[in-house]
């Protein structure tokens, strides 16, 4: 028997069977989704959370403004506090999407 040599591949052969391989396109396609959506989702926070929930509190009307001054430093915890909605409206739609994907068998469940 007598053995082929492999066929030699040109650069951009390989290049292309590489971006084929691993996904990369799919990949970089969700992440500028991604980005897309996190951009909205800060917006949303931002422009409509925040203030509802400065509502609540009527001396500052915006949740970001909250600060806690000690010494000459200055915390934000109404910044870190809206930043933590803004993560945990992203997680929770990451896990919406996750669930449906898996639920019509686009993804495999890695929990079972």
């Amino acid at each position: 028997m007598s053995e082929q040599p492999p066929v030699k591949k040109t650069l951009i052969q390989e290049f292309m069977d590489f971006l084929q391989k691993f996904g990369i396109i799919g990949l970089a396609i969700a992440f500028v989704i991604g980005a897309a959506a996190s951009k909205l989702v800060t917006a949303i926070v931002s422009d409509i959370i925040t203030p509802l929930v400065g509502l609540a509190l009527q001396e500052t009307g915006d949740l970001k403004t909250l600060v806690f001054p000690v010494g000459k430093s200055t915390f934000l915890y109404g910044d870190l506090i809206a930043n933590i909605i803004d993560f945990l409206i992203i997680a929770f739609i990451v896990f919406i999407l996750y669930k449906q994907l898996t639920r019509f068998k686009l993804v495999e469940d890695k929990t079972k």
